[in-house]
């Protein structure tokens, strides 16, 4: 029974995942390094960060742009991006699509009032208008004791 028991383990271990560690140089004494890590990582976030501080530098807006800036204005339209997406993803399923295409975004954008209110100048390529009648315009309701006499 031992003999089984030893055979099952496995003698060499797998290491599984994980981020590999680069080996210290020669010499040096500073120990383990890490390998880098981005920081849209750092910040759990999707978006481009570094790209986005290289646009806020290359854009001249200012002459310096502060560390956090790039970071900020990430999380910022990384926000808006997923509330505009969850909004159209419902316009979608409410028209019984799989595809978030541009009228679901028209659709979304403009039945949220503040969304509406930050994109009101803006125009959607193929979203179409949002389907709205005038009360004016449809036909007035007549009382049935009315119409008999």
């Amino acid at each position: 029974m031992e003999t089984e028991a030893k055979a099952e383990k496995p003698t060499a271990t797998k290491k599984v995942g994980g981020a590999k560690k680069k080996a210290a140089p020669s010499g040096a004494g500073r120990g383990k390094r890490t390998t880098s890590q981005s920081r849209s990582s750092r910040a759990g976030l999707q978006f481009p960060v570094g790209r986005i501080s290289r646009h806020l530098r290359e854009g001249r807006f200012s002459e310096r742009v502060g560390a956090g800036a790039s970071v900020y204005l990430a999380a910022v339209l990384e926000y808006l991006a997923a509330e505009i997406l969850e909004l159209a993803g419902n316009a979608a399923r409410d028209n019984k699509k799989r595809r978030v295409i541009p009228r679901h975004i028209q659709l979304a954008i403009r039945n949220d009032e503040e969304l509406n209110k930050l994109l009101g100048d803006v125009v959607i390529a193929s979203g179409g208008v949002i389907p709205n009648i005038h009360a004016v315009l449809l036909p007035k309701k007549s009382k049935k004791g009315d119409e008999k006499e």
